[in-house]
């Protein structure tokens, strides 16, 4: 398949988003020919055919020049972010090509990894809503502090350098995706302004950043938006210790008429403990339940959302236990989804190993090396007449995303909803490690002191500790903790807290990165040229032929850097088609 075809496959595919699209845009086009955006000093720039609106605001100008008194600071702090933009432009830089390499290498040997949502489109983009991975609202205030944190430093150094701040404002393609602080540009890149769009004072003549200034303050954004996804980062692994899991048994199910449906149990409660035993994993509960007779009264000890409650039963008839791991999700590409298995199918046997439970299944996995061939056998649900199938000869493989780990690699995950159940009390409960899973997020930082650390605190939301992602705190998570100490008081609010800081830090750290990349019009491209011209001048002395030289390695630069971008974004799609 050519990638023309596969261009216009992928339009077809994604029909709905490009209908919203196209109507926006029709919309842009009128209001801007009637004259409508002039009237409100709005802007219309069109980039590859996207109309975004640049909306503008002449307010806090005066806050700007009160905070900006403090000069030496300033400066200091945009000094420090050109090393950390550098390191950061040198990183992204030979990730690309990294990336690059890799693609064209599976051309070649014609294993393009199939399209997925690692590589959609609209996952490339950080916008809420758009990007599956990030939360509507935890993202929209994320990024609202993002953008105003960037522009903001952009606008303080303008002042601290006496560069004009015309405006500030919003970028708009349908979304917003992105703020700015609008400097006078002749001032700070040295661009004449088109006439009609500024007035001119030609009986007062501007002033003309130098080359550090006019690096201080395109630096200051990067640098503020690093300082920022640090200080979330600290307070969120600090509040991290301020919540403890309540237990790791969840009601997963309750069986039609059972004695627990009778009693009240409903699903999502924690279970603690049956009468004076207390329950910590899946295992303890399928031994206590197996061993009861009909006719025994208990009393569950649950927390039904936040709420601690004892539910008395007496046990019927049939005491038939089933055991097992519930698949939660099977990872694109991966040897589960090449042999076959599908969600909800509950893991029961793997070779000669009987699961009861996730211990088990870990204890299996943490013994298998990659190449290893081993059958599985699951039952298809967890009802009683559910069918059993064995899959034989599945053949695991190495760990897509950290080559350090030495076991086998299979490509299921699993969650609180696991495959235990005990038809005489009704119920069906599953395991998560809710212990286990707070120790994880609470070691990250000791790891930081080396890439694996790093790469684990940046794909977290993405994909996890095994590939499931970690939007934070929200939804079932939060029933398995609860507030201890200080912040006891705040109840659900801690979650609320962790999750901003969370995504307040990481996507600090992503949208900063992404400005380090040497592509115009980002403040890395002007950055970059201004550090060719410099490093150009020390040799060949200043000149207007200096800066054509140095602009145009920026452009030619920016425009690897896109088309390296659309490389691994429709390359899937036109090795596989749609």
């Amino acid at each position: 398949m050519s990638f023309i075809e596969a261009f216009f496959g992928f339009l077809i595919h994604n029909w709905h988003f490009v209908a919203v699209f196209l109507t926006y845009a029709l919309i842009v086009v009128l209001l801007e020919r009637n004259g409508t955006f002039s009237k409100y000093n709005i802007t219309v720039h069109y980039f590859l055919f996207i109309p975004v609106l640049m909306i503008r605001t002449q307010r806090g100008q005066k806050f700007l020049e009160r905070i900006a008194i403090h000069k030496r600071f300033w400066r200091l702090f945009a000094n420090i972010g050109l090393p950390a933009m550098l390191i950061g432009m040198i990183v992204m830089f030979l990730l690309l090509i990294f990336i690059d390499y890799a693609m064209i290498q599976s051309f070649q040997t014609q294993t393009v990894p199939p399209p997925g949502k690692f590589n959609e489109p609209r996952n490339i983009f950080l916008i809420p809503g758009i990007n599956e991975y990030i939360p509507l609202w935890w993202g929209i205030i994320a990024l609202v502090v993002t953008l105003v944190v960037h522009e903001f430093s952009h606008a303080i150094l303008c002042k601290v350098e006496g560069i004009k701040v015309k405006s500030m404002g919003l970028l708009v393609a349908l979304f917003p995706i992105g703020g700015f602080a609008e400097p006078d540009e002749e001032q700070l890149l040295g661009k004449k302004a088109e006439l009609g769009k500024e007035m001119q004072e030609p009986d007062e003549p501007k002033k003309l950043a130098t080359r550090s200034e006019r690096v201080r303050v395109l630096t200051a954004g990067v640098m503020a938006n690093f300082v920022t996804a640090l200080i979330a980062f600290i307070l969120f692994f600090s509040f991290l210790g301020s919540i403890s899991p309540v237990g790791e048994v969840m009601v997963t199910g309750v069986v039609t008429g059972s004695p627990a449906e009778l009693a009240g149990v409903r699903t999502n409660m924690i279970l603690t403990g049956i009468n004076d035993k207390q329950i910590n994993n899946g295992s303890e509960f399928l031994s206590y339940a197996s061993e009861l007779k009909p006719g025994t009264k208990i009393t569950l000890q649950l927390i039904d959302n936040k709420v601690r409650r004892s539910i008395s039963l007496v046990t019927m008839g049939g005491n038939q236990t089933s055991f097992g791991v519930r698949i939660f999700n099977v990872l694109p590409g991966s040897p589960a989804e090449a042999a076959g298995l599908k969600p909800d199918m509950i893991l029961t046997r793997l070779d000669n190993t009987e699961i009861m439970g996730l211990e088990n299944f870990s204890e299996f996995m943490n013994s298998t090396k990659p190449g290893q061939k081993i059958d599985v056998q699951v039952r298809s649900s967890s009802s009683l007449n559910a069918s059993t199938l064995v899959f034989e000869n599945l053949e695991l493989a190495k760990h897509p995303h950290d080559t350090e780990i030495k076991k086998g690699f299979m490509g299921v995950t699993y969650s609180s909803e696991g495959g235990a159940i005990s038809y005489s009390i009704g119920i069906g409960i599953g395991q998560f490690q809710a212990k286990g899973f707070l120790g994880m997020l609470q070691s990250i930082p000791s790891f930081l002191n080396g890439a694996t650390g790093w790469i684990l605190l940046f794909s977290l939301p993405i994909y996890g500790f095994s590939g499931e992602g970690f939007p934070g705190f929200s939804g079932l998570i939060t029933n398995f903790y609860e507030p201890v100490g200080i912040v006891a008081f705040m109840g659900d609010g801690i979650f609320w807290l962790l999750n901003i800081l969370l995504w307040v830090g990481w996507m600090n750290f992503y949208v900063g990165l992404f400005n380090c990349l040497p592509a115009l019009p980002l403040d890395g491209g002007h950055v970059f040229r201004d550090v060719v011209a410099t490093s150009l001048s020390r040799f060949f002395g200043n000149g207007e032929k200096i800066e054509r030289i140095s602009n145009a390695i920026a452009v030619m630069l920016a425009i690897m850097i896109l088309g390296s971008l659309v490389l691994v974004t429709f390359a899937p799609y036109a090795a596989y088609g749609f």
